[in-house]
């Protein structure tokens, strides 16, 4: 079906609508059908089936409505997804106590372990491909945030926009690799220890000194069987990436 025209946003009709830039389509009586239902059933299906099930069919189906009325309000099932990943995602929650009285570090640690949450909790928002920057209102509530935690910090604008692309690049990967582990781990019928105990047995059979010293150091160590807290992967990529941070920021502000 050929998408509308897009308004003077640049925006398909149906992100227009999303910000409050259109009107429902159609005249007369309001109808029962409305974005916001479409979007919901969408997510409401990614959660419990996964994204492989959603189509403009099946959403339809859930709606009890037939296919061609959904196209009323989304054109193609690539904006439906793009505002399914707005609403799955959400407001930035509110800023607590310590990440308000604390400097740009606190705050855009903050933004990344808050959208890691929204990822872990929602894992079907990362199966849905990025084809666009973004341009919803939930999107750009966050994009907001975390430039507005650089401020003051002496950056240029476009440090500070490839800085939130570095972190969120981070927390995506971080949550989608836990998610595909996730996945596998439900998939094999096995605990996670056994799933790590497994890898380390078949390391130490494929490994050995002489071949690979530097894995053969690893599996010697605590790296597999330590306690380390379950997101000391995530907290030390991010605490590496602020540090460098760090030092940019302080080159700005010296003499």
């Amino acid at each position: 079906m050929a998408k509308e025209p897009a308004g003077e946003t640049g925006l398909p009709a149906s992100l227009e609508m999303a910000w409050g830039l259109r009107e429902r389509p159609g005249k007369g009586p309001r109808p029962t059908l409305t974005l916001p239902r479409i979007v919901d059933a969408a997510v409401a299906l990614a959660a419990t089936e996964g994204m492989d099930a959603v189509s403009m069919g099946r959403v339809a189906k859930e709606l009890g409505v037939s296919t061609m009325s959904l196209y009323r309000y989304v054109t193609a099932k690539e904006e439906l997804y793009i505002l399914m990943s707005d609403a799955g995602v959400g407001t930035p929650p509110p800023l607590p106590a310590e990440a308000r009285s604390g400097g740009w570090r606190e705050l855009l640690s903050d933004w990344a372990y808050a959208q890691r949450a929204v990822l872990m909790a929602n894992p079907w928002i990362l199966r849905i491909p990025i084809t666009a920057p973004p341009a919803t209102p939930n999107q750009l509530a966050w994009m907001e945030r975390g430039l507005a935690a650089m401020d003051g910090t002496g950056l240029e604008e476009s440090e500070k926009l490839s800085t939130i692309i570095l972190i969120g690049g981070l927390v995506r990967n971080e949550a989608t690799m836990a998610a595909d582990m996730m996945d596998a781990i439900v998939k094999s019928g096995v605990s996670p220890d056994q799933v790590v105990g497994q890898y380390v047995r078949t390391l130490r059979l494929l490994t050995g000194p002489e071949s690979h010293p530097a894995v053969t150091r690893l599996l010697e160590s605590s790296a597999f069987t330590g306690s380390d807290e379950p997101d000391f992967q995530f907290r030390f990529g991010l605490g590496r990436l602020l540090d460098g941070l760090a030092g940019l920021i302080s080159e700005r502000s010296t003499p």
